[in-house]
């Protein structure tokens, strides 16, 4: 390779020039591929290799951090995320939080692993440059010097080096096998084709969905190996599909016995001596509004209006840290899961039902203990002061969601209508609760928060698990006042422990990116929204108002949050993009939220330097701030892995409903109003007004009389015969045409003229 006259050759040409034996092939491929990865080859057109040398290739740094899987399994590119917060924040200042990894690169590499790579980056070779040039000076362009050719001759990526440490354990498939030759085929698309299983099961038949213990993967140019350890059964058994998310996403489904005897130890009552040192609310009008189907009640409100106009409101919040000690076995668990999961057919709680659905859960009618922060604000809604109290509550009433916007819909006459005079009280109390979250809200929109809320589409469950119907969950007035008074709290309790000299956690939310937000606002222009500059948070605002009632407000406001960086927990109160607050916490969900149960913790011994009343042996083993760094990582990444988990198992709930009714298993409709969201020469990507779910529009399934062929300037499909144009934006009627569960696709065909006959069907959703 060093001598003048080399042409790259393949590995094949190599083998047989370097007289590599048979049996010798699996380890020179391997040392090719190590090679490759270290820096000193470099694999050019046709997989032919040379000296890197020779492509002026340089590695610039190693870093290591988390490797992120496209979901498409034919490409399987990546992305690299440093897990190093200086790293973090160099590759953001190059305005790259996160670096590509071509498929070639990613080595033996699995999603979520942590591995070592080392940036690259690539100067293409002498003919790549000269046509660069060449195209260029033809375009009128700058040639050489062009900053875009600059960019294509520089382009940076990431290689993998090594496996760090592992993500995953376990893999869900389907089981096939041939002869003497065993595979599991994971269902996730981000991970390889299939896995060579080294151990089957006898009870696993062809096609069973299974959970396999991952082996190992030594060489790219090898399948990963993994051993048979469950059967879950058919993907039509009742429960296996939630089954097989549950175990590809390593979700604890049980708890160990240490932690049951722990939780059983709690008594159910409360000793008096405990009640004596807290605040008493027990007779105060305290009462919950949550979703109907909840059993865990974190928070109760209660609101006084004073006669000068001002306003105190006391936010209850179950005081979880009274029952979990830092260091016991409840602890620990609740560290390790980080937050309750909540999926389609079940909740995967983060403490176990003796304290989330019992001692701990805010119930109407029981004496129960609260951590409190007691705000109080003047006749405008601004902040004046705010106290936080342990607290005991004793709850008179529990609202749904429904229940209490349709009596906050009341006009006066109908409340004094009500035969009891409690419940007129409460109602009352629901009023004017009311009146001083829409003050609260409008000051926050005024201070320039996003309007990111949307109604929700929830699949209904028979007793069987399997859906038979769908929900429409409005966010209305009720979901919006919990909303601001937990905020307020949030709020009050982060800006506590910020001033401090105490280590805490905060809710912190980064600047977008720009790039991204510019994509966002060509998205909202392809509807024929006026978008204006929306790096200016008013004119994003502006937007986000005009989407409002809109049909394509869920989808596009689906694709800002996309285009916005996620959300996690710091140690470092760096503020809130989203919600436009220097000062956010999360501090009002303890039993679904192991960062709100630390949060608890580090404000009472903030308190306790105050001399307020504490536990000591709560208030002494507050994390220290690297702890309190590792604890924010890791429940980060409990939340992500928690929310994708939760909307696996609704899609594939309702892909089992629409499954359901295409297959003619219901007498609800199948014709179904539909938006354009995108455009591609293989189909048009719609998604169905009342259910919010999106599918294809196949360029093969549509009508072929009306001629329709993909013009790529416009990014539309025309039609030749004069039919509408179907682009983005478009209206159309559309009928169920593919459903597949196990494939996880939703087919629709428009309806014309011609497909109209027969009963018209459409989905309801209650």
């Amino acid at each position: 390779m060093l001598k003048p006259e080399y042409e790259p050759l393949n590995k094949a040409e190599l083998a047989k020039i370097l007289r590599v034996a048979s049996h010798q092939r699996s380890a020179f491929r391997d040392a090719l591929t190590e090679l490759e990865a270290s820096g000193e080859l470099n694999r050019g057109k046709k997989s032919r290799y040379r000296l890197a040398s020779r492509h002026k290739r340089a590695r610039l740094e190693s870093f290591t951090g988390r490797i992120s899987f496209s979901r498409d399994r034919k490409r399987q590119s990546a992305f690299f995320i440093p897990d190093d917060p200086q790293a973090h924040a160099a590759f953001r200042a190059m305005d790259r939080p996160r670096i590509f990894v071509p498929g070639r690169e990613t080595g033996t590499a699995l999603d979520g692993d942590k591995v070592e790579v080392h940036l690259v980056k690539n100067e293409p070779p002498p003919w790549h440059r000269h046509s660069t040039r060449s195209r260029a000076k033809a375009k009128g362009g700058k040639g050489k010097d062009g900053p875009q050719n600059r960019e294509n001759r520089e382009e940076l990526h990431a290689r993998v080096v090594r496996v760090v440490e592992r993500a995953r354990t376990r893999i869900v498939g389907r089981f096939y096998s041939k002869g003497s030759r065993a595979t599991v085929v994971p269902e996730d698309g981000r991970l390889p084709t299939s896995f060579r299983l080294t151990r089957t099961l006898p009870e696993a038949n062809q096609g069973d969905i299974v959970v396999a213990e991952f082996g190992g993967w030594d060489s790219p140019h090898n399948p990963p190996t993994a051993a048979m350890i469950e059967v879950l059964g058919r993907d039509t058994d009742p429960g296996v599909d939630i089954l097989a998310v549950i175990h590809r996403y390593a979700l604890p489904l049980e708890f160990p016995e240490a932690v049951l005897r722990e939780a059983e130890a709690i008594p159910e009552t409360i000793a008096d001596e405990e009640i004596a040192r807290r605040e008493d609310w027990r007779e105060r009008e305290v009462f919950t509004i949550d979703p109907a189907d909840a059993r865990d009640f974190d928070d109760a409100i209660c609101v006084t209006e004073h006669p000068d106009g001002t306003w105190e409101l006391a936010v209850h919040i179950a005081d979880v840290a009274h029952y979990v000690r830092p260091g016991s076995a409840l602890d620990r668990e609740a560290s390790k899961r980080g937050n309750s999961v909540y999926l389609a057919d079940r909740v995967l709680p983060m403490l176990p039902e003796k304290l989330s659905n019992g001692v701990c859960s805010l119930k109407p009618g029981v004496d129960r203990l609260t951590h409190a922060a007691i705000l109080t604000f003047d006749s405008r809604g601004k902040r004046t002061g705010a106290r936080f109290v342990s607290a005991v509550i004793h709850s008179h009433r529990r609202y749904a969601y429904e229940e209490a916007y349709q009596l906050m819909k009341l006009d006066e006459g109908a409340i004094a209508a009500l035969k009891e005079e409690k419940e007129r009280g409460l109602v009352r109390h629901l009023h004017r609760a009311w009146r001083l979250a829409a003050m609260l809200r409008e000051k926050r929109y005024a201070n320039g928060a996003l309007d990111l809320e949307f109604a929700e589409v929830k699949v209904v469950l028979n007793e069987e698990g399997r859906a038979v119907g769908v929900k429409r969950s409005e966010y209305d007035e009720s979901h919006q006042l919990i909303e601001e008074f937990m905020l307020a709290a949030n709020e009050s309790v982060a800006y506590e422990t910020k001033n401090a000299p105490a280590p805490s956690l905060y809710r912190i939310h980064e600047d977008p990116d720009l790039g991204k937000l510019q994509e966002f606002a060509e998205q909202a222009r392809a509807f024929g929204h006026v978008v204006g500059d929306v790096s200016h948070r008013p004119e994003l605002q502006k937007l986000l108002g005009n989407l409002r009632g809109k049909l394509e407000e869920h989808s596009l406001k689906i694709a800002l949050l996309k285009s916005l960086r996620r959300a996690e927990y710091s140690p470092e109160p760096i503020g809130h993009y989203g919600l436009a607050k220097v000062n956010y916490t999360h501090f009002t969900s303890p039993i679904r939220r192991y960062a709100d149960l630390i949060v608890h913790r580090a404000l009472r011994r903030v308190l306790s330097r105050r001399k307020a009343p504490t536990a000591p042996e709560i208030a002494d083993r507050t994390p220290t701030v690297p702890e309190m760094a590792a604890i924010a990582e890791h429940i980060s990444r409990t939340e992500r892995i928690a929310a994708e988990a939760e909307t696996d198992t609704q899609r594939l709930k309702m892909i089992e409903y629409l499954e359901h009714l295409c297959d003619g298993g219901s007498d609800e409709e199948t014709v179904f109003e539909a938006t354009v969201f995108e455009v591609m020469p293989v189909g048009a990507l719609a998604e169905l007004d009342l259910l919010m779910v999106k599918g294809m529009i196949r360029k093969d399934d549509l009508p072929p009389r009306e001629e329709y062929f993909f013009d790529r300037g416009r990014s539309e499909f025309r039609s030749r015969a004069g039919a509408p144009a179907i682009g983005v934006g478009a209206r159309l009627q559309v009928r169920l045409h593919r459903v597949n569960k196990s494939r996880g696709f939703i087919d629709f065909v428009p309806v014309t003229e011609n497909s109209r006959s027969g009963k018209k069907r459409r989905s309801k959703a209650g």
